[in-house]
């Protein structure tokens, strides 16, 4: 393995890295898939291996969520493996050779999202409703990126959300938005549907399938690492408390640097994450430990989830 100079940083830059002991530490954590036919420690583990070949290893009717953040059908690098734009039946093709793998691992009342862009969302919608039910098509605001002269900027992102069966679990009350009040209407003299406080005025709004209140992890965020297409905590944190319960068991097989398994840890969850870059599922086991030390998720604070940019204060 050729050895990657590394990253001068500025001062305030909070990026997560690996030093050479680091690697050599967090590579004990990591399970590798034996030649055998099954994986027999699987559960709150990083999996390094190959997605293909690992879903195959892992026991039937265990797992309660699915999150599933593939490769779009864009040229993209991803560390070591990369990814080439293909023709959206191909697509359907790749798409459907790793899901219906998953499609017997998971129990009857699961719940699956699977995360792609507006290139890919015919090929999403046709081999998800292959096997599952469709129940809606969250987008959410991607305001990360310089934009192009000669087209729109590509500002949002979508998450399909299907499940197994018509019986599935699914919390509402558990992902409401704490916004501010624009035009603080009162009753008799009381505020209506909202709260008022020192900090200001605010509403517990119900979730939609519309978010605007995520930030793209970026240098100055403590769960930021250099992964090109990371997904924020926040994000995981409403699919995860929507639809699972504490101790439930989370798949994901494209786990990237880690996001599912952080942010089930730091809830309560189980997890098992497959990711085929070494140094990805490295990261992956270093966010571990410090989630083991700091359960924060930035934008979720005392149960509730805040909108992006207000004040608030944990009381932590």
């Amino acid at each position: 393995m050729i050895a990657k100079k590394s990253k001068k940083r500025a001062p305030r830059n909070r990026t997560i890295s690996l030093t050479v002991r680091e690697k050599a530490k967090y590579r004990k954590n990591l399970v590798f898939p034996a030649s055998g036919p099954k994986v027999k420690t699987y559960i709150n583990k990083t999996i390094c291996g190959d997605a293909f070949e690992t879903l195959k290893k892992l026991p039937s009717g265990k797992f309660d969520l699915l999150f599933a953040d593939p490769p779009y059908n864009l040229t993209k690098n991803f560390g070591r493996n990369s990814f080439k734009r293909t023709s959206i039946k191909e697509y359907e093709k790749w798409l459907d050779s790793w899901l219906a793998g998953c499609v017997p691992l998971l129990k009857p009342d699961a719940s699956v999202y699977l995360c792609g862009d507006w290139r890919s969302a015919s090929a999403i919608q046709t081999i998800g409703l292959k096997y599952f039910t469709l129940r809606n098509r969250i987008t959410w605001e991607r305001e990360k990126g310089r934009g192009a002269k000669s087209n729109w900027k590509n500002s949002l992102e979508d998450i399909w959300f299907f499940t197994v069966s018509e019986e599935y679990y699914f919390d509402a009350d558990a992902v409401k938005v704490k916004r501010k009040v624009v035009a603080p209407y009162k009753e008799n003299g009381k505020p209506k549907d909202w709260n008022e406080s020192k900090k200001g005025n605010f509403r517990l709004t119900a979730p939609s399938n519309l978010w605007t209140d995520l930030s793209v992890p970026f240098w100055s965020m403590p769960e930021n690492t250099d992964h090109p297409t990371q997904k924020p905590e926040k994000l995981l944190a409403k699919i995860i408390l929507a639809s699972t319960q504490e101790k439930d068991l989370i798949l994901d097989p494209f786990s990237g640097s880690g996001t599912t398994a952080v942010t089930a840890k730091k809830l309560g969850r189980k997890f098992t994450c497959i990711e085929a870059d070494e140094d990805y599922c490295l990261l992956s086991e270093k966010r571990l430990e410090m989630a083991a030390k700091d359960k924060t998720i930035q934008g979720f604070t005392d149960g509730v989830f805040w909108e992006r940019n207000s004040q608030y204060k944990s009381k932590r």
